[in-house]
């Protein structure tokens, strides 16, 4: 039996999103799902590449992100990039709607995962999109910094 500490559920990360945006702040937020995209998510069949929410109304809902068809599910399984409300509180959405709109920001989904309580989390990013200059600039730097930490690390060997 393997140890009880061990967390045997996915955590679904987009990885581009720190190349591609600033993320300016988090925010934890619940997702309405259907059985079968929850049992696609329990195998790790989701992609968050792309996927962006929108404040519509009174609610925020998330768009273009891909949860593979479950195998199983036959003629009750979704429909792969539908759209799926996220569940936040309201003075959250209307300080969502005051950053969005006066900053120019962007909602991405940065994690999708499963807390203590097996329910399935997005993380939200209120992100801020970076130029083609800025992205060369990051690079430099983390490659400035891989490169110290590689002769610091020479060093202490010698």
């Amino acid at each position: 039996m393997p140890p009880a500490t061990e967390n045997r559920t996915p955590r679904i990360v987009n990885r581009k999103v720190h190349r591609d945006y600033t993320v300016l702040e988090r925010f934890e937020t619940g997702i309405v799902l259907l059985g079968t995209e929850v049992k696609s998510i329990r195998e790790g069949h989701a992609d968050l590449t792309g996927g962006y929410a929108v404040v519509e109304g009174d609610a925020v809902v998330l768009r273009d992100i891909h949860i593979k068809p479950f195998e199983f599910g036959h003629q009750f399984n979704h429909e792969p990039r539908r759209p799926r409300r996220l569940l936040l509180h309201k003075h959250e959405i209307k300080r969502l709607v005051g950053k969005v709109t006066l900053k120019g920001c962007t909602l991405i989904p940065l994690t999708l995962y499963f807390n203590r309580r097996s329910k399935i989390k997005v993380e939200l990013g209120l992100c801020l999109g970076k130029h083609t200059i800025d992205k060369r600039e990051t690079m430099k730097r983390k490659t400035a910094d891989r490169e110290a930490e590689r002769a610091m690390a020479m060093r202490r060997k010698s």
